[in-house]
């Protein structure tokens, strides 16, 4: 499976876990992946690796949203926003084998395809500004 398509499942993950518990979220990966046509383990294990990874780091992702985001703190934000954002600012923040291009490239399809009108502009002005404070410190 390409990056891209690996990403866009992390991401459909990620907005699972938005609608619940997470006593409930081992069930619904499990039933998420088992509906999966030709999922290799490689695979399967990267998704799960990357999506416990955005959601070890959520508190301090979030409060790098909350920081940035003019007026729109999390709790405001449409999921599908705060989903592919929370999984681009790991990407940007915690993984050094993601290009920062790539990384914002690949938040603003998935919310061109996912979002909203305003989705792409607002992901993509958002994560430009966490980039941009990223490389000057």
């Amino acid at each position: 499976m390409r990056r891209t398509e690996l990403r866009e499942h992390i991401f459909k993950l990620l907005f699972m876990a938005e609608f619940n518990t997470p006593e409930e979220m081992p069930e619904q990966l499990r039933l998420y992946f088992e509906e999966m046509e030709e999922l290799s383990p490689e695979d399967q294990a990267y998704m799960e690796a990357k999506y416990a990874a955005v959601r070890e780091n959520q508190s301090s992702i979030d409060e790098m949203l909350n920081r940035t985001s003019k007026g729109w703190k999390t709790t405001r934000m449409n999921r599908v926003d705060l989903s592919v954002l929370r999984l681009a600012v790991y990407e940007l923040v915690y993984d050094d084998s993601i290009p920062e291009g790539v990384a914002i490239n690949e938040a603003v399809e998935i919310a061109k395809r996912f979002g909203g009108e305003d989705s792409r502009s607002f992901v993509n002005g958002i994560l430009g500004r966490i980039a941009s404070e990223a490389s000057h410190e």
